[in-house]
């Protein structure tokens, strides 16, 4: 990663900006930063290395950002699924922010995993605080099984204080099924619901279609699949050899309507993709990519990625985030 400035988009969203309560971004107010652009992540650890910090830190790496890390939960886990999980305390997670916000201030950043109501409340007023910008969230709520992974008291406090900070939120078709109140079984439905998740909380969101992409083939998502595989924009890509198809995913931004469309790949092993696909945004959004150039980046990384066919472990193993040495075609 070689040294460059780092450009510091100025807010034009005056809507967003009212809604932060902090201090002024330290970078805006010198203007440029020498050095490279930087990102943080706030999700929980994967021991298995494929999904949670690790997968964004390599996937920041990949496009060329600076990944710090504040994580929420420790999990044992591997590519056959989760042992145990211990969450951290919001304590702790709030002193892992002060520590990044305090020396490595990031250009961007992602939130996968929250533990508990606790995380959701500190994590939330520590971003306000610092006036964080270019916010990705990748809402952590439910899996392709109708398994919630977040509290529901978590998941309604994250809907009032969280969410709105985002400049982009990326749920599944299930989390978005839950954020929007409604069922989604076509486009059109799709399209309905973005509207009204915008509408409730006022931020861009891309709805992915992995899940769609299976239902139309009739495949599935079976079990041993781990949660964070269950969950992401090509999570389930055709697990079965020669399975046809398409994953693709909508973007809202507010405006217009965006269809990125992209083939449904044959796959097992995607573990990880919904962390790598929102670490990836992010890290273009650091860069100082507008959103919808980040988000066709994150997916041309992604479907390489799946491509690549890497094959490690004995279940649904990780995707290749290393599967080029240089990115420098996708994120132009």
């Amino acid at each position: 990663m070689s040294d460059k400035i780092c450009a510091v988009l100025p807010g034009t969203d005056t809507e967003r900006e009212e809604k932060k309560s902090g201090p002024q971004n330290k970078k805006e107010m010198s203007g440029e930063i020498s050095g490279p652009c930087t990102a943080l992540t706030i999700a929980g650890s994967d021991s298995g290395g494929g999904a949670g910090i690790q997968a964004d830190l390599k996937t920041m790496m990949a496009f060329g950002v600076f990944g710090t890390s504040a994580i929420t939960a420790l999990t044992a886990q591997n590519t056959l699924g989760v042992q145990d999980s211990l969450p951290v305390p919001a304590s702790f997670v709030e002193k892992q922010m002060d520590s990044v916000f305090q020396d490595i201030f990031p250009d961007a950043v992602k939130i996968g995993m929250i533990a508990d109501i606790e995380q959701v409340s500190a994590i939330s007023e520590k971003l306000r605080e610092y006036g964080a910008e270019h916010i990705v969230i990748d809402p952590v709520m439910i899996s392709t099984s109708g398994r919630r992974l977040m509290p529901e008291d978590a998941a309604e406090l994250a809907q009032e204080k969280l969410y709105p900070l985002a400049e982009l939120l990326t749920p599944n078709i299930p989390e978005a099924e839950y954020l929007a109140d409604m069922r989604i079984f076509s486009d059109e439905d799709r399209k309905t619901a973005a509207s009204v998740i915008y509408q409730a909380l006022g931020c861009p969101v891309l709805i992915k279609g992995g899940h769609a992409a299976v239902e139309e083939s009739g495949g599935g998502c079976g079990p041993g699949m781990g949660e964070e595989d269950r969950k992401s924009a090509n999570d389930c890509c055709g697990r079965e050899k020669g399975a046809s198809g398409r994953s693709d995913d909508l973007l809202y931004d507010g405006e217009n309507m965006i269809w990125l469309r992209g083939p449904r790949i044959s796959c097992k092993n995607t573990h990880g993709t919904g962390c790598t696909l929102s670490s990836a945004i992010a890290s273009g959004l650091a860069r100082g990519q507008m959103l919808e150039a980040s988000v066709r980046a994150a997916k041309r990384y992604i479907e390489g990625a799946l491509r690549d066919g890497m094959d490690i472990g004995h279940g649904n193993g990780p995707l290749n985030h290393a599967w080029q040495e240089s990115l420098s075609p996708a994120v132009k």
